[in-house]
């Protein structure tokens, strides 16, 4: 079995029993739902307490467990296809200059990292159509000269 196949697995298993991610997530444990979910669709990796309970959860075999558990090939082809995906493209296209000379004038020289990283999404309800707020946290990283 590889990724692939083992993340098409666990969503006809979510399917099948109706689960929400909020739920699996709970079940699994371990922090955001962002690691968590993103393991479970094959970009990121859960420690090995999570892919325990995660395997008792879906009843997936011991080697897919560790599956779970091993560094994935992350990514897709950009720019995404996807219109969700795609408008998080648009908005680093768009914003990313901003974005970049704003924190460069408050940090300096660097970048904010995308491993030591935190990241939540809640629903902000409105008036006009509830709101998606997603809050990024990373570690600024100052470029070293040498």
């Amino acid at each position: 079995m590889n990724r692939g196949e083992l993340t098409e697995k666990i969503l006809d298993i979510k399917r099948a029993r109706g689960w929400s991610w909020r739920r699996i997530v709970e079940e699994i444990g371990g922090g955001s739902a962002v690691p968590v979910v993103g393991a479970l669709l094959g970009q990121m990796r859960l420690d090995t307490e999570q892919c325990a309970r995660a395997a008792s959860l879906f009843g997936l075999s011991e080697t897919e467990a560790r599956l779970l558990g091993e560094v994935p090939l992350r990514g897709s082809a950009m720019p995404p296809s996807d219109p969700l995906l795609y408008r998080f493209y648009e908005l680093v296209m768009v914003n990313g200059p901003a974005w970049k000379a704003l924190i460069e004038e408050e940090f300096g020289d660097g970048i904010m990292s995308a491993i030591d990283f935190d990241m939540a999404i809640e629903r902000q309800p409105d008036p006009k159509g509830d709101r998606v707020r997603i809050t990024m946290s990373g570690k600024f990283l100052p470029y070293k000269y040498y």
